[in-house]
């Protein structure tokens, strides 16, 4: 049987992906829901049809549900395991969220230019609040990241009787 030391590690990063996961997912269906579905103010892809548009918004949906299933399944399994690590966890959570929110706004919204988080306005505030916003996930994950890298599960309980 492995010792404790030697699944730390493991628990750690199972842990970490699956809290990646959860905020990717999370950060991805909360701009889908407000900023596609509520607000009406761009698509996934804004550069074509408005079929193709709403196309690309259902795939975009999908994948935030495909990554928020798998976050989940793994961390019930962290739970079944005893090896969920709550502030590591959380850590990856708003790691997650933030990459996404980073991601979204530099690589899709100026390098691919997919869409714009509003048009006809000017984007400077919305851009800066966007990837600030994503910035302080970010950090704040990080910073939970850190202090939690040498973590290890809570000593499981164990309800063996002796007799």
């Amino acid at each position: 049987m492995a010792s404790e030391t030697e699944t730390a590690p493991t628990a750690r990063r199972r842990n970490l992906l699956s809290g990646l996961l959860l905020g990717i997912g999370i950060a991805g269906f909360v701009d889908e829901v407000v900023f596609h579905q509520l607000l009406h103010w761009h698509h996934f892809y804004d550069r074509a049809t408005l079929a193709a548009d709403l196309v690309s918004d259902g795939l975009f949906h999908a994948f935030s549900w495909f990554a928020t299933v798998a976050a989940l399944f793994l961390f019930a399994d962290l739970r079944r395991r005893q090896e969920l690590i709550g502030a590591r966890w959380a850590g990856a959570v708003l790691l997650g969220a933030g990459a996404f929110q980073l991601y979204d706004g530099i690589v899709q919204h100026k390098l691919l230019n997919l869409h714009q988080i509003r048009y006809d306005v000017d984007l400077l505030p919305y851009d800066a609040a966007w990837n600030g916003a994503a910035v302080l996930l970010i950090l704040a994950g990080a910073a939970l990241l850190y202090r939690t890298r040498s973590a290890v599960p809570a000593l499981r309980v164990s309800h063996r009787t002796d007799a």
